[in-house]
C-alpha cells in the first residue's frame, strides 16, 4: 500500500499530464497541421524548434523555462507584475515544464495523421461548396483523431515520467511540484527510502504501460470506425 505522500506524488503527476496534454493539444493541432500541409519561409527552423525539447538535455529545458519564466525571468517578470502569475514553486510551473517537454510528441503523432489523410476527400468537399473551415472541421479534423488521441496518450505518459524538467524549473516541493519522479527520487536519499522508491517505481511503470496500451487501442478501434483498417 502507498503512504499518504506517496499518493499525494500519484495524483499530482496525474494531475499535472492532465493539464499538460490539455492545454498543449489545440496549439499542437495547428501546429502539427501547419508542418504536414504548408510551406513557408523558415519551415526548416521552426520544426527544428518545435522538436528541439525532444533533443534537449530535460535540465537545459528546465533551465531555459526559468530565464524565460521564472520570477526574475524576461516574461516571468511581467507577469508577475502584471498579472500576479507566479510559476515558480507551483503545479502550475510543473504542469507548464511538462507541457513544453511533452508537446512535439503529440505534434508528431498530429502531422503522421495529417500525412495519411487523402486530400481528394477536402477537394471532394469544396467542390461541393464547402468552405476550408467547414472541410478542415468535418473532413480532415475526424480523420486527424486516431493521431491526435495517440498523440495525446502518449504526450501523457512523457508527462507522467517528466523529471529534469520540473526539477530544474520549479523545485521539488512536496504537494506542489513533487510528481512521482521527484518523489522517487526523493526517497532515493532517505536512509529509509527504498520500499517507497519501489512502490512509486512500480506504479510508474504501470500509468506509463496503462497509457500506452490505450493509445495504441484506441488508434486502432478509431482506425476501424473511420474504416481506415
Amino acid at each position: 500500500m502507498l503512504t499518504y505522500e506517496e499518493w499525494v506524488a500519484v495524483g499530482l503527476s496525474l494531475r499535472v499530464a492532465f493539464w499538460a496534454t490539455i492545454w498543449t493539444m489545440p496549439p499542437a493541432i495547428i501546429v502539427g497541421w501547419l508542418l504536414a500541409r504548408k510551406d513557408f519561409p523558415g519551415k526548416g527552423l521552426f520544426d527544428g524548434l518545435v522538436h528541439l525539447p525532444l533533443v534537449l538535455p530535460r535540465v537545459v529545458v528546465g533551465y531555459l523555462l526559468l530565464l524565460a519564466l521564472g520570477s526574475r525571468g524576461f516574461l516571468g517578470q511581467y507577469m508577475h507584475d502584471w498579472f500576479g502569475i507566479n510559476l515558480m514553486f507551483s503545479t502550475a510551473g510543473a504542469t507548464v515544464a511538462a507541457a513544453v517537454v511533452s508537446f512535439p510528441l503529440i505534434v508528431n503523432a498530429i502531422r503522421i495523421a495529417v500525412d495519411g489523410i487523402d486530400r481528394g476527400m477536402e477537394t471532394a468537399a469544396r467542390t461541393l461548396g464547402a468552405s476550408r473551415l467547414d472541410a478542415f472541421f468535418t473532413i480532415t479534423l475526424p480523420l486527424m483523431m486516431p493521431g491526435i488521441l495517440s498523440g495525446c496518450l502518449i504526450s501523457l505518459a512523457s508527462a507522467l515520467g517528466e523529471f529534469g524538467a520540473t526539477i530544474t524549473f520549479v523545485s521539488n516541493v512536496e504537494g506542489q511540484t513533487r510528481t512521482i519522479p521527484l518523489a522517487i527520487y526523493s526517497a532515493t536519499h532517505m536512509p529509509d527510502g527504498d520500499e517507497s522508491a519501489m512502490r512509486l517505481t512500480i506504479v510508474s511503470i504501470l500509468l506509463a504501460l496503462g497509457a500506452l496500451m490505450l493509445a495504441e487501442m484506441a488508434n486502432r478501434r478509431l482506425k476501424l470506425a473511420l474504416g481506415r483498417v
